[in-house]
């Protein structure tokens, strides 16, 4: 296993990294903000346990470097990940069109399962995640302190729990946000606009330019 100087020098730059808005930021702002708090941590166990659970057998396992071989199987993933975004925009727009059709009120919110799939979805078929693990966690590895796969895995882990926590936050934030919004007349459905909106165009900036940085 790493050292402790080794595992401190990893925690605080993922930690650093973290905190810096990325496209899972966002999806969980719009989620909270257009959605709710509970769908927005619903989300973010998505975005983090739920993927890591796949995506670490698969780093420890070496397939991840396949993915980087491909140009095909990135631009799949890629494309794959931009539409998923474009979709949950567009279902947030629907929602709110809906809803002022209606004028009923608060439009139905998804189950937790189905916000935790999104979220899961949103995380796997964006394959910046996968890679980015590939090209930083071995640089903290050290063959001459045991296993390489368990070292990963328990590098990998480190960066899921603390994504769920800085993530987490995110989405306490933007729920309470979101709720505070929900009870002024007329807003809500323009805070689903917005999320809708931001999420498509989350969606658009990762398709043309395969990274949420362009």
């Amino acid at each position: 296993m790493p050292d402790a100087a080794t595992y401190a020098a990893f925690l605080a730059a993922v930690l650093a990294m973290q905190l810096l808005p990325g496209p899972e930021t966002a999806l969980v702002i719009s989620r909270g903000i257009g959605e709710g708090r509970r769908v927005a941590l619903w989300t973010v166990l998505g975005t983090t346990l739920a993927a890591g659970a796949i995506q670490l057998p698969l780093l420890a396992l070496g397939i991840a470097s396949l993915l980087r071989a491909s140009p095909l199987g990135f631009a799949l993933l890629r494309w794959a990940g931009a539409a998923w975004l474009i979709w949950l925009g567009l279902r947030l727009l629907r929602a709110a069109g809906v809803g002022a059709v209606a004028a009923a009120g608060t439009p139905a919110r998804p189950s937790a399962l189905a916000a935790l799939r999104d979220g899961l979805a949103a995380n796997l078929t964006n394959p910046q995640p996968l890679l980015f693990m590939l090209a930083f966690l071995p640089q903290f590895v050290d063959p001459a302190r045991g296993s390489v796969g368990l070292q990963l895995l328990l590098l990998g882990a480190t960066q899921k729990l603390t994504g769920l926590a800085v993530l987490g936050a995110t989405a306490l934030a933007a729920g309470a946000v979101g709720g505070w919004l929900a009870r002024r007349p007329g807003v809500v459905l323009w805070q689903q606009r917005v999320a809708g909106t931001a999420m498509i165009l989350l969606g658009l900036r990762l398709l043309v330019t395969g990274t949420p940085d362009g």
